[in-house]
């Protein structure tokens, strides 16, 4: 064999190069397209598993976490603070297991609570915070910098239960709520402990990356709170704070009874905005933002919104602090079948089973008549499987073993649903081809 004037010694005679040669135009003529089509369907693939999901999923969730991170007596405002958002968000529609509460929960039965496993937050008592249906997921000293980013980022150890999790995903919009005691970019923790701003901003970066939300609201109410969003960067979110840098958040009031304050300031005007609405209300964020007057709270409520995309006068504030009605759009009315008198009834009994059966009820042998067609259909179905299979198997007795392995190859080629593995699939088929080409090409 002569190739660019060099006589090449291949071992094989004419016919087998000629077939050979053959084999080589008939897989760069056929394979192009098929080629082409793998690549463009691996760039597809990628294109969606690296698009932003947030921009396209639609709003399927609410959660709320809910955090307290003072202790002791005197900080009583702070759990009564927390509660207060938890029997809110729980009126307007978000149920306990989409909340995660974290308080010391060291109040309610101090021995200088004058009205043991009750809290206030109004000197008139008229409501009690501490009622009976209150779960708290992370109590005392499990109240911590490590496990509040822990919930956030969801990298829990294996033995916590999914009821102290937050199992939220791209659809969920999230309410994250912290009051306590704070200053410039730093948030106390039971006055052991420091949540910086930068540590702030990391969870919300996993969480954003990680897919855990869709939307997300922070709210603070502690002193220089606006401070703590200055390294916040992740797109989707809101974020409210009681005061700006060098401002205090004050208490609203004081119960004599009690003897000390029992609600801040600006958490107590957010509660009077929300005992006005309820779940099926569409007043907007913009009208809360706007309702926090500077001369009422004694500072100036600062709210972030360089990083959320849409306007605030069209988000209701149910998106957040309530829950998501689910609508189901028919195109033809329901049509209610109404029954009269009395149905007689007969009772069958098959192998010690029986069936309670109502001889005028139309829509129990409608039933019944569409379980047996669909069973026979099953049957057939099955019939009809077992028959291919056994003309498989004798095909590939008659063709030998590379059919068996095409067909074998045709299969999985069809069960594939992801991208990623249909492109290696398609890199594998190729590469005998490729192997042939670069041999001759020698």
């Amino acid at each position: 064999m002569y190739m660019n004037g060099k006589e090449i010694k291949t071992g094989l005679n004419r016919s087998s190069l000629v077939r050979l040669y053959e084999m080589y135009n008939f897989c760069s003529s056929t394979m192009a397209l098929p080629l082409i089509l793998i690549l463009g369907l691996g760039y597809m693939g990628n294109c969606m598993a690296y698009g932003s999901p947030s921009q396209t999923t639609m709003h399927t969730n609410n959660w709320a976490v809910l955090v307290c991170t003072s202790r002791y007596w005197f900080n009583y405002r702070h759990m009564a603070n927390t509660l207060s958002l938890y029997r809110t968000v729980k009126r307007l529609g978000i149920p306990d297991e989409r909340i995660i509460l974290m308080l010391a929960d060291d109040i309610a039965c101090n021995a200088r609570n004058k009205y043991p496993a009750k809290v206030f937050n109004n000197e008139n008592q008229k409501i009690n915070l501490y009622g009976d249906n209150v779960e708290v997921d992370y109590r005392g000293y499990e109240v911590t910098v490590e496990n509040f980013l822990r919930v956030l980022t969801g990298r829990h150890e294996v033995a916590v239960p999914r009821s102290k999790r937050l199992l939220s995903d791209e659809g969920s919009h999230i309410l994250l709520y912290m009051t306590g005691h704070g200053g410039d970019e730093f948030l106390k923790f039971q006055d052991s402990e420091e949540l910086q701003s930068h540590d702030l901003a990391d969870a919300v970066k996993q969480m954003k990356e990680k897919h855990r939300f869709k939307e997300l609201l922070i709210m603070v109410d502690t002193c220089q709170a606006a401070t703590l969003f200055n390294q916040l960067h992740s797109p989707g979110v809101l974020a409210i704070g009681s005061s700006k840098k060098g401002e205090n958040s004050y208490s609203h009031h004081l119960d004599p009874d009690v003897g000390v304050s029992v609600v801040d300031r600006f958490t107590y005007y957010t509660l009077a905005f929300f005992e006005r609405l309820n779940m099926y209300d569409n007043t907007s964020l913009i009208s809360l933002f706007r309702s926090y007057n500077p001369s009422l709270l004694m500072s100036t409520a600062y709210y972030k919104t360089d990083l959320y995309q849409r306007k605030l006068e069209k988000i209701p504030v149910t998106n957040f602090f309530g829950s998501v009605m689910e609508t189901v759009h028919t195109d033809s009315a329901y049509k209610l079948v109404s029954r009269k008198g009395s149905s007689k009834a007969k009772l069958m009994s098959h192998h010690n089973e029986r069936t309670l059966i109502c001889s005028d009820d139309p829509d129990h042998i409608s039933k019944t008549s569409t379980r047996v067609t669909l069973f026979l259909f099953y049957l057939i179905d099955l019939k009809k499987k077992r028959e291919g299979k056994r003309r498989v198997m004798q095909d590939d007795h008659e063709h030998g073993a590379l059919t068996s392995i095409w067909r074998s190859l045709h299969d999985k080629m069809e069960q594939i649903e992801d991208a990623d593995t249909f492109v290696n699939y398609g890199l594998a088929i190729m590469l005998p081809f490729l192997g042939i080409s670069m041999w001759l090409s020698r």
